[in-house]
């Protein structure tokens, strides 16, 4: 690595461009240096040739130098254990980029420093260009502590940088060595021809880590913050109390989704109904007015309006990630999960599932038992994501009043808490009934590192939260928008003159209250989007399901959230007004055969219940199979959960007519 990337320089100061890699243990700090370096100079990918979420992303080093970082995922040694770790440790032994030259900043989380020199140790050893940053040195002066930076910059033949990253503590220093580099050859810390046996060689790493620790940490031992977070995970981790905590959390975290975000809803709402009508009023009339107002404008409409939920749960998972609580949750859960043929790391990928099922899959792949990892695969699409939130919240309103309350909470977010608990139930039932079926030899084991509790880092949960919501509307904008075009083409245009025949038919009726109504109604159902519904309508009417229901269904498998703006699409074709919300136009649906409501609260269950469980979603799928090499789990999962969902549905839909 070095003969490629600093085969022709010896300073940076002879290039513009440098390649900076961040490598680190898992709750080193190392998202926060990566925040603090590129502020919203950011993108997410992946690492070539697997699925592994790669953050990249640019800062400036100094006028005449850019730099490009890579934040690697967090591991302890190059001693990979794990798909994740196998990343890190692929990339950094990789010797085929010659493109820039690289320099590796390692972050090592200062208030625990003998076991995060490990990695930085291994990392001299490779003879790369290496950087040590020690971060957290608010927590070592708060713990009395001091560490001597030149004594250990001294010993190990490389820049040493105290930081406090959350606190952007450091930064400026660190960006000024990277500018300065000068790359000498550093002294090995461990050589390799002491010992051919690598536990030797790993203890004797070890001795030597703690001769250059004690030399250069001095004061109290035991810390404060070390007592601190001892007293607070009596509470957290109690075998009784830790779950009742738990749940009520999560019991908070919904009442807020739906309390706190009604205000900034109705904003958008309103706001989209102005523009709307103004638009349909400055556009002249004609197809293309109407596919910008019905097509486009209301299948995005109808989306963007979910947004303030959706950043509500983003930031109570950052938040939560953010003060180390996410890992007690690991820890507390494992004995449960065990039961279940899973294990306590599988609880991220399933919380993670609540946000998204995509990178959640990802996740999983720091479970080392492939077992444990293939069924925790699985069972993830079970737990109700936040593309679900859309639906969940327009179907729920339309059930259930705002202003209902049981006791003094909100029953919408009541009824939303235990679908996410339907979900995580189903998610476990099925993994204990797999755990016969699928066999493997290998053993488990947990090992998870329980960091100290934090408060959280403002700007980086505001980073998590601006980068989801932006990917969210992205990657769901673009499916929609594409859905809704097709959707209003299939929607306005029918086989034949049957379209013609209607108005025809209404040209010698005298004008009535609803007449256009009347007639957009009857030319949907003769249009190519109303004789697909009706084609699905005879398997999906046992479920309390009409036609339209079924559109969104096939239209939905695109991404859940697409069935809000195929909804809105379809009750918009005719709305010549345009003063209705899509939940006002959906309560007012009639069945045209009775004249009874279309949406009763039977209809409103099962929809809510096939949802829950129906993996609609092609991301998913797509995921899945990238993950398990293959189609065969991926197919078995799509059927299992299809089956899951209509029989479900249709039980619930019979127990409430």
């Amino acid at each position: 690595m070095i003969e490629s990337n600093f085969k022709n320089i010896k300073s940076l100061k002879e290039v513009d461009r440098v390649r900076v890699v961040l490598v680190g243990n898992p709750n080193s700090g190392k998202s926060s240096l990566f925040n603090s370096l590129t502020g919203l100079n950011q993108r997410v990918g992946n690492f070539p040739g697997v699925t592994v979420e790669k953050r990249a992303g640019s800062f400036r080093v100094n006028k005449n130098l850019k730099a490009e970082v890579i934040d690697l995922p967090g591991t302890y040694s190059l001693s990979p254990r794990s798909e994740d770790e196998q990343v890190t440790f692929d990339y950094l032994s990789d010797k085929s980029r010659n493109d820039l030259a690289e320099i590796t900043v390692v972050i090592a989380d200062a208030s625990n420093l003998k076991r995060n020199m490990l990695l930085a140790s291994q990392l001299i050893d490779l003879e790369i260009p290496v950087i040590l940053v020690l971060n957290m040195m608010d927590i070592v002066q708060r713990n009395k502590q001091s560490i001597d930076i030149k004594g250990i910059e001294k010993e190990l033949g490389i820049p040493v940088v105290p930081m406090t990253a959350r606190l952007g503590k450091g930064v400026d220093v660190l960006k000024e060595r990277i500018g300065n580099f000068e790359y000498n050859l550093p002294k090995k810390f461990v050589e390799d021809h002491e010992s051919k046996d690598g536990l030797e060689n790993t203890v004797h790493r070890f001795e030597k880590i703690k001769k250059l620790v004690d030399k250069n940490l001095s004061g109290e031992k035991q810390t404060r913050t070390a007592k601190v977070t001892r007293r607070i995970d009596n509470i957290l981790i109690h075998p009784v109390w830790g779950y009742l905590i738990f749940l009520f959390i999560l019991f908070l975290m919904f009442q807020a989704i739906f309390s706190w975000s009604n205000l900034p809803m109705d904003w958008i709402e309103n706001g989209f109904l102005v523009f709307g009508q103004w638009l349909g009023e400055v556009l002249p009339q004609g197809v293309l007015s109407d596919l910008i107002v019905d097509g486009v404008l209301a299948g995005l409409g109808g989306i963007i309006i979910f947004i303030p939920q959706i950043t509500l749960l983003f930031a109570f998972i950052a938040i939560l990630e953010d003060t180390g609580y996410l890992a007690r949750v690991s820890y507390l859960t494992d004995a449960l999960l065990k039961r279940f043929g899973l294990n306590g790391r599988s609880i991220i990928p399933l919380l993670g599932g609540a946000a998204c099922a995509v990178p959640a899959i990802m996740s999983a792949r720091t479970i080392s038992n492939k077992k444990e990892r293939l069924l925790t695969i699985f069972v993830t699409p079970l737990i109700s994501c936040s593309a679900r939130i859309p639906v969940y919240t327009l179907l729920i309103a339309l059930i259930i009043p705002a202003e209902k309350q049981l006791w003094s909470f909100n029953l919408q977010g009541i009824v939303m808490m235990g679908l996410y608990l339907l979900g995580f139930i189903a998610a476990i039932a099925t993994s204990f009934a797999m755990k016969y079926w699928v066999k493997s030899d290998e053993r488990s084991h947990f090992i998870m590192e329980l960091p100290i509790y934090r408060k959280p880092r403002w700007k980086n949960v505001g980073f998590t939260i601006y980068n989801k919501v932006k990917l969210f509307l992205v990657e769901a904008g673009r499916i929609i928008i594409a859905i809704s075009i097709v959707l209003w083409v299939l929607s306005s245009y029918g086989p034949g003159d049957q379209m013609a025949a209607i108005d025809k038919k209404y040209e010698q009726v005298e004008d009535f209250e609803g007449k256009s109504t009347q007639i957009a109604t009857e030319k949907l159902e003769v249009s190519y989007a109303g004789h697909l519904g009706k084609a699905i309508e005879p398997a999906i009417k046992p479920l309390g399901f009409d036609w339209k229901i079924g559109i969104a269904i096939v239209t939905s498998f695109a991404a859940r959230e697409v069935f809000v703006g195929t909804m809105a699409t379809l009750y918009s074709v005719g709305d010549d007004e345009k003063t209705l919300s899509i939940k006002e136009k959906m309560e007012k649906a009639r069945n045209p055969t009775t004249g009874e409501k279309v949406y009763t609260k039977a209809t409103g269950y099962s929809l809510l219940i096939f949802y829950a469980f129906a993996l609609q979603c092609m991301a998913t799928v797509a995921i899945v199979v990238k993950e398990t090499g293959g189609w065969k789990w991926p197919l078995i999962q799509l059927l299992y959960m299809g089956l899951l969902a209509y029989v479900s549905s249709f039980i619930v839909f019979q127990f409430f007519s």
